[in-house]
């Protein structure tokens, strides 16, 4: 009996091979994104879940507002760690980070750059789970000048992983003794860990400055320790050990700090939170964002339902067509329970070939989702250990749910109506296939406004004034490796025919990492001035390389000498400080600053965040060099850069790394630009499926007013009448969908652009550009099959009668 049904399935989907495919495929492709974005919403919830004490984890971050200004970022003093660790029983360890970043590691004759490296305490290696191939992680930082490499950098300089006291150059200065060799760090961190060296003396002269934010912290609780109590710890301990030099410079403590609309405090972060969750703009590595997992889940929810809607509708369409079939195996002598067997098994087979087939096309475009996303993703059995059975229960249910009307509907006729060709019309104009229809367009165009969204604040960014010009700005690194003869470079760059300007600097406008200090307005401590300023470090010829404006007084000059100890103050900052006019005005810090000039306020980093108030000191700080280049041949001028660079005393093999600056200010946006892309094949696919599903809905209501058209056409009705009767019934279920979509996806969008301070607004033309996609796409699926059934002989539907 099985393989008679198997049998019959097979048959029916070969007979009406077009249908079958549109009705397999267009499940399909639903299946196999939804299948997609589960596995890259896995990859995202799975970060630093490798951690053995994941649930103990925490990272301590610093969040003050003060006088208006606000410091958030993933620093704490040197001695807080330690002194949690003492003084609280429920602290097991502390690791403090130094440095994470970049560094200089000589290769044989060959200098190169090395991403992940820090300084660290031994308490690494009780906190995270870092297992070691050889060597001891009790000791293995414990002396000054040692360092722990992975995998991946032993074999990249050694060949092998037997490298215990071997030594490495880095920095072109220091040799570090090898003292352990650890395994790769999974690619589902926020820190990878390739060279660990010890802290050594790092620390010690900064033990006693409590309000210097000068190491990043990471603390491990006891076991069964909450983490409401761990923040209760964090709270003691800032009022413990920072409020009271707070006080001295404040002139107030934190509650009455509290008690002004400012705050004072160290946040306790779980370590599970930080990829996704953190709101910091300094991460080593860029981080997710916990609302796009959202985005994308709902997103593949949709998608589903708009798959199995449109598989419903096809499934239910083709079933129309089989009510005779019904009517002769009734007078067969076929029983009721047979037929709805088998109209559901056929629909179950066809649900499951959808899933083969969607495994396959999830499997084909792994690569392109791994490109798009910056991802290694892979299509494993151990990742379809729970994927795999939640697909083939869905398929299940589906088929279930598609075949219930066939088979409990279409088997309850009586033969002879069945035969006669009385049957009902079905769910002709039932609400229930209405509102699939509604549901499907709505989720359609809310994909749509969603794109078109996303790509319009795109758009406003790229376009918008950021207060510098970032067109032909090469960005120079690794300028701290010419030591003493950088200054010389930079004025033999100048030279070179193409260069406008050059400067030298640790502070970029396309750089979300931001170094704050305090500045007072008066010289006395405790009188309540203090203020927050981010502090960037620049030459006298940064603001003209940087193409930036001078709105007041006046630029560092060189021929100035007593400039070494003035400043430059954004328009944010001076606003804040009250400093409008610049008439003997003063800030204090290490000494005494006069303010000399204010600069328009510019995007320092991205527009989700408003400009913060900076602060420009005089420096020669030789982290980059930034070149303004007016030149058709960029090549050609880059290569005399190079060639000058490595023609420097003792830069032979020395690396020579360098970035655009407008490349650099796109990938700022790179998780919005990913997200558009996203959305935009997400809405192309939303539309396919929908048309697929209008198609059946068409085709279906075409075949049961066959013969309401054959009488209308031979009472005189034209083809053009027929055609918009028939239309018109799809188009108010769209005009429907539009009326609901549009609101709700103002809503949501809005609630998106919110993440920005700087943003571009909706508009109407968005809804109207998407509602017109929607009815256009509709007309387009709809025409072809209704003209068909317009241009139909009315003899064949009404000989029957």
């Amino acid at each position: 009996m099985l393989k008679n049904y198997f049998k019959i399935a097979l048959r029916n989907l070969w007979k009406h091979k077009g249908f079958s495919a549109i009705t397999i495929f267009g499940l399909a492709i639903g299946l196999a994104t939804c299948l997609l974005i589960t596995l890259f919403v896995t990859d995202e919830l799975s970060y630093d879940k490798f951690n053995a004490n994941v649930d103990r984890i925490y990272r301590l971050d610093a969040d003050f507002l003060i006088n208006g200004t606000v410091f958030h970022e993933r620093s704490t003093p040197a001695a807080f760690g330690p002194s949690l660790k003492r003084d609280f029983p429920q602290i097991e360890e502390f690791v403090r980070f130094d440095n994470q970043g970049k560094a200089l590691v000589k290769k044989g004759e060959e200098t190169v750059i090395e991403e992940n490296t820090c300084f660290a305490d031994p308490g690494i290696f009780k906190i995270f789970s870092l297992p070691f191939i050889v060597g001891d992680p009790v000791t293995a930082l414990s002396q000054p000048n040692t360092v722990v490499i992975s995998e991946q950098v032993a074999r990249k300089y050694f060949q092998s992983t037997d490298v215990l006291g071997k030594t490495l150059k880095m920095d072109n200065t220091t040799y570090y003794t090898i003292t352990g060799v650890i395994k790769n760090t999974p690619t589902q961190s926020h820190l990878h860990f390739d060279l660990i060296r010890s802290m050594g003396h790092r620390t010690d002269e900064m033990m006693d400055r409590w309000l210097s934010n000068s190491y990043i912290t990471y603390i491990l609780a006891k076991p069964g320790v909450p983490a409401s109590r761990i923040q209760q710890i964090i709270n003691e301990g800032t009022k413990r050990y920072m409020e009271p030099g707070l006080t001295s410079y404040l002139g107030e403590n934190i509650a009455q700090l509290e008690k002004h609309g400012g705050f004072f405090r160290y946040n306790a972060i779980p370590l599970k939170d930080i990829h996704l969750r953190s709101t910091n703009n300094d991460e080593v590595e860029p981080g997710g964002n916990i609302t796009y997992v959202y985005i994308f889940i709902i997103t593949g929810v949709l998608i589903l339902l708009i798959a199995c809607v449109n598989f419903m509708n096809l499934s239910t369409a083709r079933s129309a067509g089989r009510a005779r079939e019904v009517g002769v195996r009734k007078v067969l002598g076929s029983e009721k329970r047979h037929l709805v067997f088998q109209f559901i098994s056929e629909s179950v087979l066809t649900a499951f070939f959808a899933l083969l087939i969607a495994v396959i096309i999830a499997a084909s475009l792994l690569p392109y989702l791994n490109n798009l996303s910056d991802k290694s993703i892979t299509l494993h059995w151990s990742n379809l250990t729970w994927i795999l059975p939640v697909l083939i229960v869905t398929c299940i249910f589906v088929g279930l749910l598609a075949g219930s009307y066939p088979a409990f509907f279409l088997s309850s006729f009586e033969p002879v109506k069945v035969l006669k060709g009385k049957y009902s019309k079905g769910m002709k104009g039932s609400w229930l296939r209405n509102g699939l229809v509604v549901f499907q367009f709505t989720a359609t165009i809310l994909m749509l406004v969603g794109t078109l969204v996303v790509y319009k604040q795109l758009q406003y960014i790229r376009n918008s004034n950021a207060g510098y010009n970032r067109e032909q700005v090469l960005v120079l690194q690794n300028i701290g490796a010419l030591w003493n003869h950088a200054k010389s470079f930079q004025q033999e760059v100048k030279q070179i025919p193409g260069i406008v300007n050059a400067s030298m600097t640790g502070s970029l406008p396309t750089s979300e990492f931001k170094n704050t200090n305090s500045y007072s307005k008066t010289p006395m401590a405790g009188d309540g001035k203090l203020m927050a300023l981010v502090e960037w470090y620049v030459d006298a010829d940064y603001i003209p390389t940087m193409d930036m404006t001078v709105v007041g007084g006046r630029n560092f000059s060189p021929q100035m000498p007593s400039d070494t100890n003035a400043v430059l103050l954004n328009e944010t900052a001076a606003k804040i400080l009250g400093y409008e006019d610049l008439k003997d005005r003063y800030l204090y810090n290490d000494g005494k600053f006069n303010v000399i000039g204010i600069v328009k306020d510019f995007n320092a980093g991205t527009m989700k965040s408003k400009i913060p108030p900076i602060i420009f000191r005089l420096g020669e700080y030789r982290q980059y060099m930034v070149i303004r280049i007016k030149s058709s041949d960029l090549t050609g001028v880059v290569a005399q850069i190079k060639d000058k660079y490595q023609s420097q005393q003792d830069m032979a093999g020395q690396p020579f790394r360098y970035t655009f600056m407008d490349e650099d200010f796109d990938h700022m946006y790179k998780a919005e630009e990913r997200t558009g892309q996203v959305f935009t094949i997400f809405a192309v696919l939303a539309i396919i499926i929908a048309a697929m599903g209008v198609f059946g809905l068409v085709t279906y209501a075409a075949e049961q007013r066959a013969k309401e058209i054959g009488i209308r056409k031979v009472l005189g009705a034209s083809i053009t009448g027929i055609v918009t009767l028939l239309s018109k019934e799809f188009l108010r279920l769209v005009i429907v969908a539009i009326l609901i979509a549009t609101p709700l996806s103002y809503i949501l969008m809005n609630r998106w652009l919110q993440d920005f301070s700087y943003r571009t607004n909706i508009g109407w033309l968005v809804f109207v550009i998407a509602a017109l996609v929607a009815i256009s796409i509709t007309l387009l699926t709809i025409s072809f099959r209704v003209i068909k059934a317009a241009l139909a002989n009315p003899v064949h539907s009404l000989k029957a009668e």
